[in-house]
């Protein structure tokens, strides 16, 4: 029988303890790869934008592998590769949005210089590695090439995510049993999340068909799929995202889904029943949308199409890419 793989996983986002993090997809990812056999040892820091903070994660890492043996180092986000280089072991850079993208200013809502380089590291970061993991495919057109490429898309905790009673959704929320209720789910502040647009959308179905918009942000994770089973409809207007995950837990919790055309969006929905893709970025649009959605009155069969999505699935593709990338170094197991 093989020894285990022992992977260093390396990340600037880690859930914190009470904190509305949006990061608990790379834990949650760490826990399933544990669960298959691999030794996953993760170092997280908090970068800062700060090139001290950087410079000491740099050190520390080197410090981990002078004194562990590693297969292999995954790095989560572009900039975390940084941490793998110069490159002693074989490596792989999981690229999840913003750090190809570009960064979003929540000040301007334009893209902001620092993101410009952090695109340049994380292709930088992409070009040196063994293997390049994306969650979407629209992302392959920053990058410089291909070479060992694979979409895998961050999984879904059908245990977690699933359809429950609204009533007893809204009783535990405290929220009303007689409204139409349509969910944002993400930081009003964060202007790539556009919740402004959101709102607009609301206000103006308020003058065709009554609605409230309620906003999920800063509440327990574990929370999330309550919302969602609570309300009756999720908007989503976001201006940039990779794959965003709350459209796919959406969908696990067979809940409609109302979202502009970002990201992997349309390939998620653009099949289901009950879900709407607009056709443009305008509140009239996003609004029109969400009124034939909740004029239908409805949940839909939404878990069905992200089944594909679950985290031992993703675990499994995820082993396949570590094993192809130590291969393609020439390194032995």
């Amino acid at each position: 029988m093989s020894a285990a793989l022992q992977v260093l996983m390396i990340t600037t986002n880690w859930p914190a303890p009470g904190g509305p993090r949006t990061s608990h997809f790379i834990k949650r990812q760490a826990d399933f790869l544990r669960a298959a056999g691999v030794e996953v040892d993760v170092f997280h820091f908090q970068a800062r934008k700060n090139l001290l903070s950087y410079l000491k994660a740099w050190l520390s890492v080197r410090r981990k592998l002078r004194s562990r043996r590693y297969d292999l180092i995954h790095a989560q986000f572009g900039q975390s590769g940084l941490m793998a280089l110069p490159k002693r072991i074989p490596y792989v850079v999981t690229l999840r949005g913003s750090d190809i993208l570009g960064t979003v200013s929540d000040r301007t809502g334009g893209y902001t210089f620092a993101g410009r380089i952090n695109q340049s590291v994380s292709r930088y970061v992409a070009e040196r590695a063994d293997a390049v993991i994306l969650v979407s495919a629209h992302m392959r057109g920053q990058l410089n090439g291909t070479k060992n490429c694979r979409v895998i898309p961050s999984g879904i905790d059908f245990n977690l995510f699933r359809p429950s009673p609204r009533d007893a959704a809204r009783l535990q929320l405290g929220l009303p049993a007689d409204e139409r209720l349509v969910l944002f789910v993400g930081n009003p502040q964060q202007a790539r999340k556009r919740y402004d647009l959101a709102k607009q959308a609301v206000d103006l179905l308020n003058e065709r068909l009554p609605a409230r918009l309620v906003v999920a942000w800063g509440t327990a994770h574990t929370d999330i799929p309550v919302y969602m089973s609570a309300c009756d409809a999720l908007v989503f207007t976001s201006m940039q995202e990779g794959s965003p995950n709350v459209v796919k837990e959406a969908l696990a919790c067979d809940m409609p889904v109302v979202s502009v055309s970002v990201g992997d969006v349309e390939q998620r929905i653009g099949a289901v029943e009950g879900c709407e893709l607009c056709s443009d970025d305008s509140p009239q649009s996003i609004a029109s949308a969400l009124e034939r959605v909740l004029g239908r009155d409805q949940r839909i069969e939404g878990r069905k199409s992200v089944e594909q999505l679950s985290e031992t699935s993703i675990t499994e593709q995820v082993i396949e890419v570590y094993r192809s990338a130590i291969s393609h170094s020439g390194g032995a197991q």
